[in-house]
């Protein structure tokens, strides 16, 4: 069985990019809930 890493140095930084971008995203909306529970 011939594996091709050519796919993987493709996907690799592609799914790095995408969980950082998610993680940044999940944590500005984080913080936006946050502030807005903290209203009174």
């Amino acid at each position: 069985m011939d594996f091709d890493f050519r796919i993987v140095a493709v996907l690799a930084p592609l799914a790095i990019a995408a969980s950082w971008a998610g993680f940044n995203i999940f944590r500005a909306a984080l913080q936006q809930v946050q502030n807005f529970m903290n209203k009174d």
